[in-house]
This record gives structure tokens, C-alpha cells and sequence, in this order.
């Protein structure tokens, strides 16, 4: 078991951090830890993405940092140049999963479909994400695919959020959730981190909860 996976056994949560400063992404990155959450994702969706990204890999803090929002190769090598513990792709990419696995940097790639499970099966791999959960089928839609690909662990991200963080976690085959309701952009701007650190301590809080009554 890897590091980041046995960091999501315990806290089964991946918060999105999308900033253009990097002190900024620093600052909202250990808020999240102090709530318990340190496996985190910066997506690629600023001009500065980049650098935030290498500023959160270079600190001393005890967090694991993946990129987020990866759409090729190229930002694939990017990413990984900058010390990206992982990658994340809202689709399934081969030459971007090529390019991680020949890193030995593991790979998370968006699937909505079963074909797009057995081409990601195919390719070596036993995670992928499952983008955009609320529109791919949801809850449902997971229950189906994990009695077909037993062996498959997915990643669901979009439209999760605190109100249905239960269910999706409920889910045998999710290993954990992605969201960017952790990191809200209205508190960020204000520099209230309390809140930021608030909403991961709830996701704990759900995620012990729920993991707990399938024991």
C-alpha cells in the first residue's frame, strides 16, 4: 500500500485547490491539513497553477500534492518536473497515462463509461476518477460498475459535496471523493482559512462516520 493510498483509508477525501498565488495555495493547503485532509490535488485551471504547484511540493509540511486537471503528456511531464506526488485527468488520456506510468507516478484518469473502465483496466490500471459523478450516473452508476469491475477503485469528483459525501462513500468500490466545496473561493478570497480547515474537519467527521457503520 502506497503512501497515498493508505492516507485515504483514513481520511477517504481529495479537496481541490485552484489558485493563482502561490501563497495563497500554501495557505489554503494547510488549512485543509489542520482538518485532517493531506492528500491534495491543485488543478491546472490558472495561469499560475504551475507554480503553486511546485510551492506546495517544495514544503517540509506533511501533505501529498497531485496535480489536478492534467489534459496531456506534456503537462503530464510538467507536473511531475515539479515534484506532483500524482496526476489527475478529467479524461482518459493514453500518452498522459503513458507518460506517468514511465515516472512510476500514479495516475487517476476520468471515466464515465465501461468501455472507458476496460481501456483504463487494460492500460495497468486498478484506480481511476469517475468525472462528472453527478452527471455520469452518480451513486447508482458506481454500484453498477464496481459489481462488474470488482477489482477497480474509483475516484468520484464532481457534484460531490458535504450533503452526499455519505452515500458516495457508502459505495464499496469508491476509494475516495474529490471537491472543491473544501475550498470555497468566496472564503479563500477573504482569507478565511478557518472556514477551509471547518469544512475538512466536517468531511472527516462524515467519512469516519460512514466507514465506520460498514465495519
Amino acid at each position: 500500500m502506497n503512501d497515498i493510498t493508505s492516507r485515504l483509508a483514513c481520511a477517504p477525501v481529495v479537496p481541490l485547490i485552484q489558485a493563482d498565488d502561490p501563497s495563497v495555495a500554501i495557505a489554503t493547503a494547510r488549512a485543509l491539513a489542520k482538518g485532517g485532509l493531506t492528500v491534495l490535488e491543485v488543478v491546472l485551471r490558472t495561469p499560475a497553477a504551475l507554480e503553486c504547484l511546485q510551492a506546495l511540493c517544495a514544503l517540509d509540511d506533511d501533505i501529498v500534492v497531485g496535480a489536478g486537471t492534467v489534459l496531456n503528456a506534456k503537462k503530464t511531464h510538467d507536473c511531475i518536473e515539479r515534484g506532483a506526488a500524482f496526476i489527475v485527468s478529467p479524461g482518459l488520456d493514453e500518452g498522459s497515462v503513458h507518460a506517468a506510468q514511465s515516472q512510476d507516478v500514479p495516475i487517476y484518469p476520468g471515466v464515465m463509461t465501461p468501455s472507458e473502465v476496460m481501456r483504463a483496466i487494460s492500460l495497468g490500471l486498478d484506480v481511476v476518477k469517475f468525472f462528472p459523478a453527478s452527471i455520469a450516473g452518480g451513486v447508482p452508476a458506481l454500484k453498477a460498475l464496481g459489481s462488474v469491475f470488482g477489482e477497480l477503485k474509483f475516484m468520484p469528483t464532481g457534484g460531490v459535496s458535504a450533503a452526499n459525501l455519505h452515500e458516495f462513500l457508502a459505495v464499496p468500490s469508491v476509494l475516495a471523493c474529490g471537491g472543491s466545496w473544501l475550498t470555497p473561493k468566496a472564503a479563500i478570497a477573504d482569507g478565511d482559512y478557518e472556514q477551509v480547515t471547518t469544512l475538512a474537519s466536517e468531511a472527516i467527521k462524515i467519512a469516519t462516520q460512514t466507514r465506520g457503520e460498514q465495519k
